[in-house]
């Protein structure tokens, strides 16, 4: 039997993966320093093992820990691992700083979750409402084998498979693609993107459209301006709505914008991330 370390038990997504793994087929060892994050792990009915046993012990050792905390502790982690051993990262950041120590006698994969889908088929409430994944709703996963066996490609899909379930593709990346995905595509882009529509939010509410009002113009419209720019629909914009867009890109964007997917932009940002 497979016996699996998780580091961070108790944190945030730590618990998700205990909640998804405690009655799975692989023998569980959890790891959790911090007093209170034990507690909600004790609630769980789940026992905490000291880290030298559990990584004394371990296959695989999944790290649900923040990024800017890696750097600092992936030595004393990896250290003691037996040859062969897996070290699971979830997010590229730690691993493209050059955040995991060298050891070429084990493998280091990374997987990371795609979330739940805008455009989805979910008739469950509960999974309509599951935003971040791996509770009801089903995601797609994305993985990448930095270093080590084709083998230990599949046995980190199928423990990554389970941690997000349900899944529906996996797809086979290179760690460099991941962080092209994650930070560049997903934060940097989209996710400021999306801060700076919810601002606009708020100013259409300072200058005096009742909220609720604004909300919902603005929530459905996204809808349906997603699915047209994406392929959903086959509706194109409206001619006005194709002149606004070309307007406006020169006032909302610098023209070398995309410059955040250079490869020393990405690097710097994974650096910052990870606290390098």
């Amino acid at each position: 039997m497979t016996t699996i370390a998780l580091l961070g038990a108790g944190g945030k997504m730590g618990l998700r993966i205990t909640d998804r793994m405690r009655d799975s087929e692989y023998a569980m060892r959890y790891i959790e320093i911090d007093p209170e994050r034990q507690g909600r792990l004790h609630e769980r009915g789940v026992t905490v093992t000291p880290q030298d046993e559990a990584l004394a012990d371990a296959d695989v050792v999944i790290m649900a820990l923040p990024d800017a905390l890696i750097g600092r502790l992936a030595p004393a982690i990896v250290a003691p691992l037996k040859p062969c051993a897996t070290v699971i990262c979830l997010d590229p950041a730690a691993p493209m700083a050059g955040q995991l120590p060298p050891r070429n006698d084990i493998t280091y994969f990374i997987t990371h979750p795609c979330h739940p889908p805008v455009f989805n088929d979910e008739i469950d409430l509960e999974a309509r409402h599951d935003y971040f994944g791996a509770i009801k709703a089903r995601q797609h996963i994305v993985c990448a084998l930095m270093q080590g066996p084709e083998e230990a490609y599949e046995q980190g899909v199928a423990i990554a498979r389970l941690m997000f379930a349900p899944v529906m593709n996996a797809h086979r990346i290179t760690t460099e693609q991941m962080a092209i995905l994650e930070p560049a595509l997903a934060e940097t882009l989209a996710a400021t993107c999306i801060t700076i529509i919810r601002e606009g939010l708020d100013e259409a509410i300072r200058r005096g459209v009742p909220p609720e009002a604004a909300r919902d113009f603005l929530l459905g419209h996204i809808n349906i301006e997603l699915a047209i720019v994406f392929g959903q629909v086959s509706s194109p914009f409206s001619d006005g709505a194709i002149k606004a867009i070309e307007q406006a890109k020169s006032v909302l964007f610098q023209p070398d914008w995309k410059r955040i997917f250079e490869p020393e932009a990405i690097q710097q940002s994974v650096n910052d991330i990870s606290g390098v």
